[in-house]
């Protein structure tokens, strides 16, 4: 019996290391698997409350648990979810009061990465008004190409971008666009300064009654990608798959008493998605800055006592890439989050800076997949699974390089890549992995999907991206192909 016993005893402690010898992962993909389901959880709980959960039902949520937090740092101003949520108010109340807009008319958004740009979307989806978020730096017919996509009826731009308006403003005074500056006074005819207004607007709440229109297929905001040649286009996202997108952050183990650097633009996925919206989730308190600066990262950190730091394309090399000090290990950033960091410069930034968990990971603005490399492996974009596959279908396909397309077999489908072996990324559309795709631009719309993939009649959509897969189930992205290069 006692021979027995002990059997059993060193059976059960020899089994973890068994398993972390052979299946070295296995713990990680257990906690990432319930990680999934809790998330999965949550959200169909959302989508089942009466009246509609939305985003923004979040941040009111937040701010009445934790009114006195502060929520957005800038410069040597600080507001607390309580400030965010009055400041968003008498936005939207002074907008609720312009003779020329209703509440649930589209509006563009046209400016930098400052707390006006996040009080201004709050308001906005306190109105129900889907918004187009303008990048700063385009101008003319660029500019006027993006606003005309989501057919926008107001413009609020900051006033430092007074003079990139007033090249556009015959254009949009034709089409009758109100056109709004934050500023308290603008002597430009056919442009309404707007912060005056603001100031002297009551800060009480907006009735939900003036969203009540808004569902989850109702159009959220618009994110613009951008391709290697033509103009950008507005992908749309929705409120289901914004309300999907609070659960980013939260995730990847960030909470409440986290401190997140936001340097990244607002306007696109990355700022607005992850860094404001995946805030509103968790109820960190973000640092906001007006852009990014490699020599004034670290010493913000240290400043701000930040936790979680975010990161796309070059980023982490520029970082990499300032001249060596040494408190480059001083600070409390343990986290750092997004997309595109190359092996090399990986190891280096660890070596450097300190232990700091990496989560990379990969996704696009439109796209219906994405990949989150929770083991930390150096140099992958993320791990595949079993129950990811399940619950949104994808494969890896044969492509042809030289002639960009899709090799097929003798039945007209495409033929899925061995393991290790670089193939297409493409993800079936479904009702849980829809594809939206652009406004205003079927034709662009169209070529994103992909049919006869692999059998008759189904329908994927194109990452554009080719990956390879290794044998410990670890993508890697390889390059991309044609038209489809994006902005991080």
């Amino acid at each position: 019996m006692e021979t027995c016993i002990s059997v059993l005893l060193a059976t059960i402690l020899i089994i973890p290391f068994a398993l972390k010898t052979f299946t070295p992962y296995v713990w990680a993909d257990i906690l990432y698997v319930g990680e999934l389901l809790r998330i999965l959880v949550k959200f169909v709980s959302r989508r089942m409350r009466k009246p509609f959960f939305f985003v923004l039902d979040r941040f009111l949520e937040q701010t009445a648990a934790h009114p006195d937090k502060p929520f957005v740092v800038f410069e040597d101003e600080s507001f607390t979810f309580a400030d965010t949520d009055k400041r968003s108010n008498k936005i939207a109340n002074a907008l609720k009061s312009h003779p020329r807009y209703k509440a649930g008319d589209t509006v563009a958004l046209f400016m930098g990465n400052e707390p006006a740009f996040m009080f201004t979307w709050l308001a906005l989806a306190k109105l129900g008004s889907p918004v187009a978020l303008l990048n700063y730096n385009i101008r003319t017919k660029c500019l006027l190409h993006c606003f005309n996509c989501c057919k926008a009826k107001v413009l609020i731009a900051a006033p430092e971008l007074k003079e990139a308006v007033e090249k556009v403003l015959p254009s949009l005074s034709e089409k009758g666009v109100t056109v709004l500056l934050m500023t308290k006074h603008c002597d430009t005819s056919g442009i309404e300064s707007f912060s005056d207004k603001v100031d002297h607007a009551a800060d009480t709440p907006i009735p939900r009654s003036l969203r009540s229109h808004i569902t989850f297929k109702s159009p959220a905001v618009y994110i613009y990608t951008s391709g290697t040649t033509g103009l950008p286009k507005a992908a749309v996202v929705n409120q289901n798959r914004l309300l999907t997108a609070l659960a980013v952050l939260s995730s990847n183990g960030v909470s409440s008493t986290d401190v997140i650097y936001l340097n990244l633009p607002l306007y696109h996925t990355a700022g607005f998605i992850i860094g404001f919206i995946g805030s509103i989730e968790t109820g960190s308190t973000i640092i906001l800055k007006r852009k990014f600066s490699a020599s004034q990262f670290w010493d913000d950190c240290r400043k701000y006592s930040v936790t979680v730091v975010q990161y796309i394309g070059e980023v982490i090399r520029y970082l990499c890439s300032t001249p060596q000090r040494e408190n480059d290990k001083d600070h409390k950033v343990r986290l750092a989050i997004g997309n595109g960091v190359r092996a090399e410069i990986w190891r280096e930034f660890l070596n450097r800076f300190g232990k700091i968990q990496v989560r990379e990971f990969y996704a696009s603005t439109e796209g219906n997949v994405g990949f989150v490399n929770y083991a930390g492996k150096i140099g992958a974009i993320g791990r595949v699974n079993f129950l990811h596959q399940k619950l949104f279908p994808y494969t890896l396909i044969k492509y042809d390089t030289e002639r960009d397309e899709t090799i097929r077999d003798a039945n007209g489908l495409c033929i899925e890549s061995a393991k290790g072996e670089t193939g297409l990324l493409v993800s079936k559309i479904t009702d849980i992995a829809p594809f939206i795709g652009y406004s205003q631009n079927e034709d662009q719309t169209e070529r994103k999907r992909l049919r006869n993939v692999l059998k008759k009649g189904d329908l994927y959509f194109n990452t554009g991206d080719l990956m390879r897969i290794d044998k410990e189930n670890f993508i890697y992205f390889q390059d991309r192909v044609g038209d489809t290069f994006r902005m991080p």
